[in-house]
């Protein structure tokens, strides 16, 4: 792992432009995965156009559903023929959606089991892990919950990976990756890590998305940096060299501080790695 890990990274993103995704086409390798957020406003045919964009640009797009904002099961199986006959969509990342339901989908799971998902022309589903826990679910549903969905979709014939919340604690990050190992899943997991932003910015993302928990981890470590950038060297450094019994892990970005920079942070980690063993055995 630690001679590929941060050269497998993907990328989430929200309303990229066109400007953005022609950008992130030169910089990023073709195929690199880029997950497409679940913004209420936008429609299925926005939802459409965007993977389209993403595909066409030599991009992977990955698209969020948010089960209880989906209206009927008609409606989403609308929306996945089209994203499947005209962006050749392959991947989701299911999430469950923090509202009440809107529809038939009560959670992630409803819409693994009943969305007949497969017959859709969906191979790979991303589902979602909390290093830290989850601000209104309880740790041991959220443990039942992710066999419950990876059991589901497996008896589907769909492969499944986790995809992380952030977090900004490399010990609570590997310390759950191990729980999840030692309980049997061997799933690939994608690490949700803050792409470079200011701490103020991620201060703010923090407790709006449940992980203030780990902030005196980030605090300790950025305080020198509170006027520029920061990106999390740190936990992919502890990741890296933290592999035994991990295993298949990579790094996914939130763009917090702008895709443009996310990607290029991403991509120049990527390509110190691929560097690394080469100047190594060099000498």
């Amino acid at each position: 792992m630690a001679v590929a890990f941060a050269s497998r990274f993907s990328i989430e993103a929200t309303r990229p432009t066109a400007a953005e995704i022609g950008e992130l086409a030169a910089i990023l390798p073709r195929g690199t995965p880029i997950y497409f957020s679940a913004v209420p406003t936008l429609t299925q045919r926005d939802i459409v156009a965007a993977a389209l964009s993403l595909r066409q640009a030599g991009l992977e797009p990955v698209i969020h559903i948010a089960a209880r904002r989906v209206a009927s099961a008609g409606d989403l199986q609308e929306l996945l023929a089209a994203l499947r006959g005209e962006a050749g969509v392959r991947r989701l990342l299911v999430i469950g959606g923090d509202i009440d339901a809107v529809g038939p989908f009560a959670d992630a799971l409803a819409v693994i089991q009943k969305a007949r998902l497969r017959e859709a022309g969906i191979e790979d589903i991303g589902i979602g892990g909390y290093p830290e826990g989850h601000p209104r679910i309880p740790l041991g549903r959220l443990e039942a919950s992710l066999d419950e969905k990876i059991a589901s979709a497996t008896a589907q014939g769909l492969k499944v990976h986790i995809v992380s919340q952030f977090s900004f604690s490399a010990d609570r990050i590997i310390a759950w990756l191990k729980q999840l190992r030692a309980g049997g899943i061997k799933v690939p997991v994608k690490i949700g890590l803050a792409g470079p932003t200011s701490v103020p910015a991620l201060m703010r993302y923090a407790k709006r998305c449940g992980v203030s928990a780990s902030l005196r981890g980030l605090m300790s470590g950025a305080a020198t940096a509170l006027i520029g950038n920061v990106g999390p060297d740190r936990i992919l450094d502890a990741l890296a060299q933290a592999h035994d019994g991990l295993g298949d892990v990579q790094p996914h970005y939130f763009s917090f501080g702008g895709l443009i920079a996310t990607a290029r942070y991403a991509q120049d980690k990527a390509d110190k790695e691929i560097a690394a063993p080469a100047s190594a055995s060099s000498r």
